[in-house]
């Protein structure tokens, strides 16, 4: 078969992938493009810009999604250890040439745009994951502390730009693949007590503005018009909704400039002052039909390959979820990750794409066993 006809096979399966997951998804990148218009709506021609690269970008995250469809998850696991030794090399090559901005070197600068290494790295982490775990079980402590230190590569890459977010990120993958993977309870408890014991040592090194935001997370008004405005500002926009908001393009904390970084890290608090709770609520029940419906394709799959792999893409984008509308609301610390698929940034929405395209690959291969 030559390679057009294999690829027009490969895209034909298109027609068996998870229509519902896709439903959730389309909205939430829509609502994406028009928060983000909104959030920058009184900086006149930077608006419209700001939007259609973000449509731009989710067309491209979209060609992402039917490469890795095309490709399919098993022949991206031939490439495992490829695909994670180019990312480390990245986020290598990053630390020394790349672009550093409010204390961390998280971006790469093409002046047209920045790419961000450590999005894509979430992706080739969850499937060296999925190859390492499948080839050696975490049964014995060996195994346990090989996939810790293959892993902990990537992790110490980016804790040194410092991204404490990608870390925690990174950590949480980890552990659910790991679970996933049938890792004994002993061993996970041991992992977790591990964790809390080292908080003390983590704290000691993070640097002075890192730690003002915990001590923010606990007390916003310590430092209200530095570490603290950001969060103050957000719970202030967030309430300020009410019910079914106060309409677009009408949201005061970001058309008056209250609300810091409004079209990235706190998008999420611009569309629920402009479209309230049920707004909010739509935003929540669309990303539960995300994870509901990958939790689905893990669990229906019988390659434990892919039920790792769909396990630990579903823990990065749970997790970033979590956390960003946590602390839009002021009950988790502000780490700066961004909320999957609505807060600007190609980077991430192009890397989100092609983990939903393997996600799917997953999907339609465990379909058959179901019908």
């Amino acid at each position: 078969m030559t390679g057009l006809g294999a690829l027009r096979e490969d895209l034909s399966r298109l027609k068996d992938i998870d229509r519902v997951l896709v439903a959730a998804v389309i909205p939430l990148l829509a609502i994406g493009v028009v928060s983000i218009y909104s959030a920058l709506a009184g900086r006149g021609e930077v608006a419209v810009s700001m939007a259609l690269r973000q449509v731009v970008w989710s067309v491209m995250g979209v060609v992402a999604f039917m490469i890795t469809f095309a490709a399919g998850y098993e022949r991206m696991f031939r490439y495992g250890y490829w695909l994670y030794a180019g990312a480390l090399l990245t986020l290598t090559a990053l630390l020394i040439a790349g672009y550093t901005a409010k204390g961390a070197t998280s971006w790469f600068d093409f002046g047209a745009f920045r790419f961000q290494p450590s999005e894509p790295t979430k992706l080739a982490l969850s499937i060296i994951l999925a190859v390492f775990l499948c080839r050696y079980p975490p049964k014995t402590l060996v195994n346990i502390l090989g996939v810790l230190l293959l892993s902990s590569f990537a992790t110490v890459l980016v804790l040194l730009q410092p991204d404490l977010g990608g870390v925690i990120v990174y950590a949480f993958m980890i552990f659910v693949a790991l679970a996933v993977a049938g890792t004994p309870r002993k061993y996970l408890l041991l992992l977790a007590g591990i964790a809390l014991l080292s908080l003390p040592v983590g704290w000691s090194m993070l640097k002075e503005y890192q730690k003002l935001r915990m001590l923010v997370f606990l007390n916003p008004s310590i430092d209200p018009l530095g570490a603290g405005y950001n969060v103050i500002q957000s719970r202030i926009a967030v309430g300020a909704g009410g019910l079914f908001g106060k309409g677009f393009l009408q949201g005061s904390q970001s058309k008056l400039h209250f609300l810091p970084e409004a079209h990235t890290d706190f998008v999420f608090s611009v569309f629920s002052e402009e479209f309230g709770f049920v707004g909010a609520s739509i935003v929540l029940f669309l990303f539960a039909v995300l994870l509901w419906r990958m939790i689905r394709t893990a669990a229906r799959s019988g390659d434990q390959r892919g039920k790792i792999l769909v396990a630990a893409i579903s823990a990065w984008i749970w997790f970033q979820i979590f956390e960003n509308i946590a602390m839009t609301v002021g009950i988790a610390p502000v780490t700066g990750l961004a909320l999957p698929f609505m807060s600007y940034g190609g980077s991430s929405l192009v890397s989100l794409g092609a983990a939903l395209g393997l996600v799917q690959s997953v999907h339609v291969s465990a379909r058959p066993q179901y019908e």
